[in-house]
């Protein structure tokens, strides 16, 4: 008899342990390596909805470029100088985008006298690296396009970042783990920290309801991409930020939610400002909100004296 139980024990944990190493691989699986929207179907959107002229971008001044970034792979990056001015900003495009749906941001600035510098997180657009990291990795690639941008303007220059999403998200990172070497930075709808954010999700659209799943999760992919999802926390750097943040979230946002923006603006000690938008799903505060947004940026701007002469 006890033989038997060891030996329906053994069969157990065997399947509890195959199981959950299922469900790690494939887990992780959908993080690494998430299904990316189309080149082609962001830039006909970004035609259709009219924030990409293309008459406009054929005529422009730009150079494009590649970056090598420190983790082994070309980040490619597209310098665009309509102004005379050596001032720019550094704009980060959220997961699944591409360097495309960054060009509005460029028009904004335009408006506000800076130059601006579009490129695209590794695997996305023409950009390499094979994984998604949601912000670990892409901080270290962002650290590297804002040193080409500085060898490029001189030291004089004015560098901002802007970030969407991920990419508020990376900005945050980098700012508050890698270099506060920016001017100012503005994080439009950034996840405060990428387990509560995970969680989040997956009681939203799942029937889990346990972190369990999260922590095992999170082993996995210390093994299969080499860093922790703890260390994806922008809650955990935006302290140690100094110089100033426009924090920006739309109210009605549900995959991320806005508090997470609330609570990254109360973290965040000195300069900064906080614009909560009553209208506009996720990362869709601009595009709702155009003449507000690029309002409340050059308000921002003007507050803290980085508008250019």
């Amino acid at each position: 008899m006890k033989r038997r139980i060891l030996w329906i024990t053994s069969i157990l944990s065997s399947i509890m342990t195959a199981g959950a190493a299922i469900f790690g691989f494939v887990f992780t699986n959908r993080l690494m390596y998430l299904k990316k929207k189309d080149d082609e179907f962001i830039l006909n959107r970004e035609i259709t909805a009219k924030r990409f002229d293309e008459a406009w971008f054929k005529v422009v001044r730009k150079t494009e470029k590649w970056i090598d970034s420190p983790n082994g792979y070309p980040v490619k990056a597209i310098f665009l100088e309509p102004i005379d001015t050596n001032n720019f900003v550094v704009i980060c495009h959220g997961v699944t985008e591409n360097k495309i749906n960054s060009v509005k941001y460029a028009r904004l600035f335009e408006r506000l006298g800076f130059n601006s510098v579009v490129y695209d997180h590794r695997r996305h657009g023409d950009s390499g690296g094979k994984t998604t990291s949601f912000g670990h990795y892409e901080k270290m690639d962002l650290q590297a396009v804002v040193k080409a941008v500085k060898n490029y303007a001189g030291e004089d220059a004015i560098i901002g970042i802007h970030g969407e999403s991920m990419g508020a998200a990376t900005t945050i990172l980098y700012a508050g783990t890698l270099e506060d070497q920016a001017h100012f930075y503005i994080a439009d709808c950034a996840f405060s920290d990428f387990t509560d954010q995970l969680l989040y999700l997956m009681k939203k659209e799942t029937p889990l309801r346990t972190s369990l799943a999260i922590k095992l999760a999170d082993v996995f992919l210390r093994v299969r991409d080499g860093y922790s999802m703890k260390l994806v926390s922008p809650r955990e750097a935006v302290s140690r930020i100094e110089k100033p943040v426009l924090f920006i979230h739309s109210l009605p946002d549900d995959f991320i939610l806005p508090e997470m923006t609330k609570e990254l603006y109360e973290l965040k000690k000195g300069p900064k400002q906080l614009k909560l938008f009553e209208i506009g799903p996720h990362a869709q505060s601009f595009n709702q909100n155009a003449e507000e947004y690029e309002k409340t940026v050059a308000e921002f701007l003007h507050t803290y004296k980085l508008l250019p002469n």
